[in-house]
């Protein structure tokens, strides 16, 4: 416990005993913070059988054969290729520029095994299929595109509807039209245009692929666009470059 009398002999001033009194008169507050328990789903790794117990049968000659620390002990009736393997190890790790050797897997009589050759395009397919979509870092800083894709205002939809946006068809270079296109979107344009024509060309593919906006685009194919956009998302879908 705090005993005031305990520094009464501090050489200090009449100002700074009277703060010491304040430490007898705060009473401190528990607060009880809120914990809530969420499960963790990490990425998915690719990973082959259940986990090694190392439980194996050494050889007979008595020297180690490091099954499951440098050769994969795989007991199963259908084998993983080891190059189809490393492949998405490596897709998944991302550590494409690291210089390793990596096994190249040929067949003898390839026209009379075309089981194998099948399974090989299959397992390529799937791993292009199952592959994240690549990051792009920009130098300058760029909006967000769940940013861009929110509903303009009332005043600026109802001036679309006057005007309309800006064709491929107008007198004017292919620059000045991406800066255009850039300025309506709340693009930014730098000094060069490659990052903003991607944002761009990623809000667009946002928009096509998106389940939401995907069907009111389908369902405009059949008639014509009405006078009056309402909204971003429809506006974007029909641009033509």
């Amino acid at each position: 416990d705090f005993n005031l009398a305990d520094y009464d002999y501090l050489p200090v001033s009449s100002e700074i005993k009277e703060l010491f009194e304040y430490i007898k008169r705060y009473t401190p507050k528990t607060i009880e913070i809120e914990h809530k328990l969420q499960p963790f789903i990490p990425d998915f790794i690719p990973a082959v059988g259940d986990i090694d117990a190392f439980l194996k049968v050494p050889r007979p000659d008595g020297k180690p054969d490091n099954l499951g620390l440098l050769v994969l002990d795989e007991p199963s009736t259908k084998q993983s290729d080891p190059t189809v393997l490393s492949l998405w190890l490596t897709e998944n790790s991302k550590q494409h520029n690291v210089t390793q050797q990596i096994k190249v897997k040929s067949l003898e009589n390839a026209e009379k095994n075309p089981k194998a050759i099948d399974s090989w395009i299959e397992s390529i397919s799937e791993l292009h299929r199952c592959k994240p979509p690549a990051t792009v870092h920009y130098s300058r800083p760029m909006p967000d595109i769940e940013t861009l894709m929110q509903e303009w205002s009332p005043e600026f939809e109802e001036l679309l509807g006057k005007v309309g946006l800006p064709t491929a068809e107008m007198n004017c270079d292919l620059a000045e039209y991406v800066d255009m296109i850039c300025a309506i979107l709340d693009i930014p344009v730098y000094k060069s245009r490659v990052q903003p024509l991607h944002v761009l060309f990623s809000l667009y593919s946002e928009f096509k692929n998106s389940q939401h906006f995907k069907p009111l685009a389908d369902g405009k194919k059949g008639r014509s666009p009405p006078s009056n956009p309402p909204s971003q998302a429809a506006d974007v879908d029909v641009l033509s470059f």
